[in-house]
């Protein structure tokens, strides 16, 4: 609770100073010396600068009120600080858009990496009931150690409630420094209390992709997420794929959120003919294409599951191989998520990351807030997913595969 009082104190501080990093690089913890007047001027124009006289005697104001009457405990300075970045960023309105402080940015670089700090499993959301839920439990981890078991539902995370929280907010909670705990309450199949857990955080080798040969000389590769570390992992799925003699390839995308760029489009490259992957616009209309060589083109059918939660980098993915009808999607509509961020640094370490571009598939659709519409459309069969580990969208991409490969 105090955190939560800290960060509202900031974010109140935060959307007075609306331009504060427009300027570029500046020295931040001055901030906080700029309170002179307890007294305010005239109110600002709507056109007049966000940092002007009157904004920083009103915000001097403010801070003079909360230090006389404010009855619980303050945040210091530096903490304020923070705030009023934070609150900079949030007042764009852009969930994709936030600001990092060094030592944030440090965590997001070691996710972008493929390398975190967490309990060792993977999490989907479930959107019949609007929870997290445990997928895949990483032998040899702290949630293995800790008992956790696939298809458990996180009801809350260090005492949070978690419901309608999105996948990407719970997965955050999740993970922290190494040697520190997280507190999890699980709802569990078959069992009437909540589970109360403590989980010990550590070191995590990110595994992205997994493979498995199916009959018929299908093979199956799932795309967790897109890091650095999947370019090499799906290039050596794909070998191990080969090497058995595949016939027909499944590519499951489903609860994939995205990631890195560049990882997508060489995962792209050993899949699409020659030509355009996806192209971007900036706010002045500027173009840049990424295009694909069609020297590694996949030669045997394919079939791609998707759900309501592939989104970014798993859209521009199954953007193009729709557009270029080189395999069939299979499943429900993806989430719609057809803007890019990037981050830029500032001096003392922290960094913006905000949203730049808009991205389109090849044939010039920008799905964002739209998604993309399956092949063909399935829904999951909950019941039979988590009550006998039977998943329906799968078992149908394996038939329609059967059905392509005996046509050949």
């Amino acid at each position: 609770m105090k955190e939560n009082r800290k960060f509202f104190l900031g974010m109140l501080f935060g959307f007075l100073l609306a331009a504060v990093i427009a300027g570029g690089i500046f020295t931040a913890n001055k901030l906080i010396g700029l309170f002179r007047a307890p007294e305010v001027g005239s109110v600002s124009g709507e056109n007049d600068p966000v940092v002007n006289t009157y904004t920083m005697q009103k915000l001097a104001l403010l801070k003079d009120m909360i230090e006389k009457n404010y009855a619980l405990e303050l945040p210091s300075n530096s903490q304020m600080e923070e705030g009023i970045y934070q609150g900079l960023v949030t007042s764009l309105g852009d969930p994709y858009s936030h600001y990092f402080s060094a030592e944030e940015m440090a965590e997001q670089k070691q996710k972008m990496d493929g390398t975190y700090y967490g309990i060792g499993c993977y999490v989907s959301y479930d959107e019949q009931v609007n929870f997290a839920r445990l997928g895949e439990i990483f032998p040899n981890s702290p949630a293995q150690e800790a008992g956790l078991k696939k298809g458990d539902w996180i009801i809350r995370v260090d005492g949070k409630y978690t419901r309608n929280r999105s996948l990407e907010d719970t997965v955050n909670m999740i993970k922290g420094a190494s040697g520190t705990t997280v507190d999890l309450t699980l709802m569990r199949e078959g069992v009437e209390d909540f589970i109360e857990v403590e989980v010990e955080r550590r070191e995590v080798p990110t595994q992205t992709i997994s493979y498995e040969k199916k009959d018929d000389g299908i093979a199956y590769i799932r795309i967790k997420e897109f890091d650095a570390v999947t370019i090499d992992q799906f290039a050596e799925a794909l070998a191990e794929a080969n090497a058995d003699e595949m016939k027909g390839l499944v590519l499951d995308l489903r609860d994939n959120p995205g990631g890195n760029l560049n990882a997508v489009l060489e995962v792209a490259r050993r899949i699409l003919p020659k030509g355009l992957i996806v192209y971007t616009e900036d706010k002045d209309g500027t173009r840049m294409d990424y295009t694909c060589d069609g020297e590694h083109e996949l030669k045997v059918p394919l079939a791609v599951l998707v759900n309501g939660q592939s989104a970014s980098s798993s859209e521009i993915l199954a953007g193009a191989i729709k557009d270029y009808g080189k395999g069939r999607l299979i499943g429900t509509k993806t989430f719609g998520k057809g803007i890019v961020q990037k981050y830029l640094s500032i001096s003392d370490g922290s960094t913006l990351k905000t949203t730049t571009s808009k991205y389109f598939t090849p044939n010039g659709n920008n799905i964002h807030g739209i998604g993309i519409e399956p092949d063909e459309t399935l829904e999951l069969d909950y019941e039979c997913y988590y009550t006998k580990g039977e998943d329906n969208q799968l078992e149908r991409a394996c038939n329609y595969l059967r059905s392509e490969i005996q046509t050949q």
